[in-house]
């Protein structure tokens, strides 16, 4: 048996291909308007926040790290910058299965705080890298350097994590389910029309 699965592997390749698509093609445009890397953060935690409820893998989130990088790369060669977000997809999905996936979306609350500090923590580890790596020393000097460009990229992790977070809420009270809680549903459908019979 694989480790991922046929929806896991369409989980993976639909929120890769959003996070890409859409860093690529928004988040230009916004950071030559405003200056401030807030709109790739937010696009991208939302969309971990999310995936991380759906696949529930270890794995799942470095994936679609990797592959969101190849498309970003590929619509937008220049932008080595995302290479800070590929690092920051790892850190996220390593701190998501040190915390446990059923920890992380047992409560409402749990999903909120958790969701809010992972993509805090790997946005600003994006930030910090970026900011080490990849920004100009006068660009960096007006945000008060690698731990203010972290910090601005943090601020991001923040409203990602929250719009993730409520996401996930909203679908949970939508009853919408996941894959592994789906079969685990029609089991117990399935015994309790037998135990009817």
């Amino acid at each position: 048996m694989t480790y991922f699965n046929s929806r896991d592997i369409a989980a993976i390749a639909l929120c890769a291909a959003l996070w890409g698509v859409l860093n690529s093609i928004f988040s230009p445009i916004v950071f030559s308007i405003t200056h401030l890397p807030i709109l790739c953060d937010l696009i991208g935690f939302t969309v971990l926040t999310v995936a991380a409820w759906w696949i529930r893998k270890a794995g799942a989130i470095t994936a679609i790290g990797l592959i969101a990088t190849i498309i970003n790369f590929t619509l937008n060669p220049q932008a080595l910058t995302f290479l800070g977000f590929t690092a920051a997809a790892i850190v996220f999905d390593l701190t998501s299965a040190l915390v446990g996936f059923n920890n992380f979306f047992k409560k409402s609350f749990n999903t909120t705080t958790i969701a809010i500090v992972i993509s805090t923590l790997s946005a600003a580890v994006a930030g910090f890298i970026i900011g080490s790596f990849f920004m100009a020393g006068p660009a960096l000097s007006v945000w008060g350097g690698v731990s203010g460009w972290a910090g601005l990229h943090a601020v991001g992790g923040v409203i990602g994590g929250t719009i993730g977070a409520t996401l996930v809420a909203t679908l949970n009270s939508r009853k919408i389910t996941i894959n592994g809680q789906m079969i685990h549903q029609q089991k117990k459908n399935l015994s309790s029309g037998d135990s009817g019979k």
